[in-house]
């Protein structure tokens, strides 16, 4: 064991829980005072999906409260400041992991820091682009169906939005973890595979729980590429394991 693996007494990680946390508050303080002079802008580009479903789509979207605007603009301040401080804080975190870990681990973690980021603005994209058009015009559909004239509030609609887009950022986080535990050795591509049905179950109980309208298409769009990014995590873990072996017996 060297120097550097010499566990820390538990006021220092106490300390360094502290120092962590702080970053984080600030990363997202930091990320929301980047975000509030675009708020107006960041507005638009959350009110564009419904563009594409409506000609007029300032109709749909109502203030009624006096501190309407208010609300509206503190919502994509805290939750866009977040969203752009995410893979901050995800550095923060796995830095302060870090010194628990033995070699082999650190390595997993460092190697998987790209991904984590990659993965969650690749989620994000896949909300904004594709599930969030989907999910207003399944919505539009519903309303037309009662025969009710769809007119919603602002701050329900930035609300929904948002959330809608970090659900898909924090999914896509998952097939990182799979690989992490295949290449520490904790699961194999066999025990993956073994476990493929109750992936599809876990899979689609968290798109339920994670996107926030009810409609099954959100969940889907959510689901369907988890799943088969599970599928790819399997070939990952065996490749992984076939490059062992090679090394091991040469």
């Amino acid at each position: 064991m060297t120097l550097a693996d010499q566990p820390k007494p538990f006021l220092e990680h106490l300390a360094d829980l502290r120092t962590t946390l702080l970053g984080c508050l600030a990363a997202w303080g930091l990320g929301m005072a980047l975000v509030a002079p675009l708020t107006p802008r960041l507005f638009n580009l959350l009110r564009a999906p419904l563009a594409r479903i409506t000609e007029h789509p300032e109709q749909f979207l109502r203030s009624l409260d006096i501190t309407g605007g208010f609300a509206i603009a503190l919502q994509i301040i805290l939750w866009g400041g977040l969203l752009v401080s995410t893979p901050v804080i995800m550095v923060l975190v796995a830095r302060f992991v870090l010194p628990g870990l033995n070699r082999l681990e650190r390595k997993v973690v460092l190697g998987s820091l790209g991904f984590v980021i990659g993965l969650f603005v690749f989620g994000v994209s896949l909300g904004y682009f594709i599930t969030l058009p989907v999910a207003l015009k399944v919505m539009f559909g519903l309303h037309d169906w009662l025969g009710i004239r769809a007119e919603w509030t602002a701050v329900s609609y930035v609300a929904f939005a948002v959330k809608l887009l970090l659900a898909f950022g924090v999914a896509f986080e998952f097939p990182v973890v799979i690989v992490a535990l295949g290449r520490l050795g904790l699961v194999s591509a066999a025990f993956l595979r073994a476990k493929r049905r109750h992936a599809i179950v876990i899979t689609l109980v968290l798109a339920m729980l994670l996107t926030p309208g009810p409609d099954v298409f959100s969940q889907a769009i959510m689901a369907v590429p988890m799943m088969l990014l599970y599928e790819g995590c399997i070939w990952v873990v065996r490749l992984a394991e076939k490059k062992k072996a090679a090394l091991q017996a040469a």
